[in-house]
């Protein structure tokens, strides 16, 4: 007996000690799951005023057995209850970050509306050739099943400065902001553009943070801007790659990207990094020393976005990849922005032809279809079109399951369309602004 008893108490500890290595092997994983929920709860709650965030979780196996907590803006995510927990802070006008501990993130810009044209504007009867499109937009030729994993939840159309047409989802109206994810670099050009404006940055300097002593030194604005740092990368959503670490497992983003070693020489070679964005937002708050309020003083108030939110890491600087929540409607003001090559309320915010120059596709070595300076566009280097139904000038902001604003200076167009698609590989939003050009203007 007295052997038995030893081998069941050697089993119970090796199994003991295979759960536990187990569970470290597994936590970085976990803790990207924790984090996602914990952010997702504090930011559909406490920033888009909703009560549903479990359906903005992606499918995923690990989805039933998160398990949230929110006591008074304080969210916490873990795998039942107890393991990878980890903590969402929600502050007012900042959004909700990640972080072990509250962060201080100081005071916001307080923002009004009063310059934005298209707050307070009545949307126009749409034409029956609009209609019919944001109907396809939205799914009402599908199943009631196709129609939910299209996940249309919102679509704005503004074409001569108008606001033509407008619908939203079942539970969002115009006021509900949501996330624009990637669309949030196209709002880091902006204000880039803001500061080379004003000779805060230019687009060649280097010499950007003190630890880059050796190639990555020669790293410039532009070539962040750009993508091509040459920083080693991986943007893939997986277990220990550099993407869900960042956003997931570090509190200061813009120091564990910078601290990756160089691939290629700087300005060589593109591949489409969230952390070069996030290093770049980095320079511009230590320039500036606006910290967190950085997006809200340098485009937010100017542009009257009350609603825009870019939330910061638990360093204090905005995670300009990623995480930017708006209404339709103000997201459809940033592309009336961009369409105006920065011309707003009679100033002028942006350089001369600084969106010309911005969209204009990066002529190196690349692993990006049309990629250029914060925004994607439709004329390749060689000239040939990524979407012959659009004109050579579109140019488009796009983010995570299915977020689109897309300019189209040619026929004095933006369209937005939001969603929550994350089965769906195409949207739709291409054909809807190509059918709105192919409507007659009224």
């Amino acid at each position: 007996m007295r052997v038995l008893r030893w081998v069941v108490l050697g089993v119970v500890v090796v199994l003991l000690l295979a759960g536990v290595a187990g569970y470290w092997y597994m936590r970085p994983l976990l803790r990207t799951a924790t984090g996602y929920a914990a952010h997702n709860a504090c930011a559909v709650v406490h920033v888009a005023g909703r009560s549903d965030p479990s359906t903005d979780l992606p499918p995923n196996p690990l989805v039933p057995v998160l398990r949230t907590s929110d006591d008074a803006g304080e969210v916490r995510g873990s795998v039942l209850g107890a393991l990878a927990a980890q903590r969402a802070w929600y502050a007012q006008g900042f959004g909700c970050t990640l972080a072990g501990d509250r962060p201080d993130l100081g005071q916001a810009t307080v923002i009004s509306t009063g310059d934005n044209p298209l707050t307070d504007a009545t949307a126009a009867t749409p034409s029956p050739a609009i209609e019919a499109a944001v109907a396809t937009a939205f799914g009402d030729d599908l199943s009631a099943d196709e129609r939910e994993s299209l996940g249309t939840r919102a679509v704005v159309v503004v074409r001569g400065g108008e606001l033509v047409a407008e619908r939203y989802a079942e539970g969002f109206d115009r006021m509900t902001p949501q996330l624009g994810w990637s669309m949030t670099k196209s709002v880091a050009n902006l204000m880039v553009g803001r500061l080379v404006q004003t000779g805060t940055v230019s687009l060649d300097e280097d010499r950007l943070r003190p630890e880059w002593t050796n190639e990555r030194a020669d790293i410039t604005i532009e070539d962040l801007l750009r993508m091509s740092s040459g920083l080693a990368w991986d943007e893939t959503y997986d277990l220990g790659t550099p993407i869900t670490r960042m956003l997931y497992d570090e509190p200061d983003m813009a120091a564990y990207v910078a601290s990756q070693p160089a691939a290629h020489e700087p300005g060589s070679y593109q591949v489409y990094s969230s952390g070069d964005t996030n290093v770049l937002c980095s320079v511009l708050a230590e320039r500036t020393g606006a910290g967190a309020d950085l997006p809200r003083r340098l485009l937010f108030a100017p542009l009257g976005l009350p609603s825009a939110v870019l939330e910061p890491d638990a360093a204090g600087t905005p995670v300009c990849s990623s995480y930017m929540w708006a209404t339709p409607r103000d997201w459809a003001a940033v592309g009336l922005f961009a369409l105006q090559d920065g011309s707003w309320a009679g100033e002028e915010l942006l350089p001369e032809g600084w969106m010309e120059a911005s969209t204009t596709a990066t002529d190196v070595r690349s692993e990006e279809d049309g990629y250029a300076a914060g925004w994607w566009v439709n004329e390749r280097p060689d000239g040939s079109l990524v979407e012959p139904t659009l004109p050579a000038d579109a140019y488009f902001a796009e983010g995570h399951d299915g977020q689109w604003i897309i300019v189209v200076p040619s026929a004095d167009l933006v369209v937005v369309r939001l969603g929550f698609s994350p089965e769906v590989d195409d949207v739709g939003a291409v054909d809807l602004a190509a059918a709105v050009i192919a409507a007659e203007p009224e």
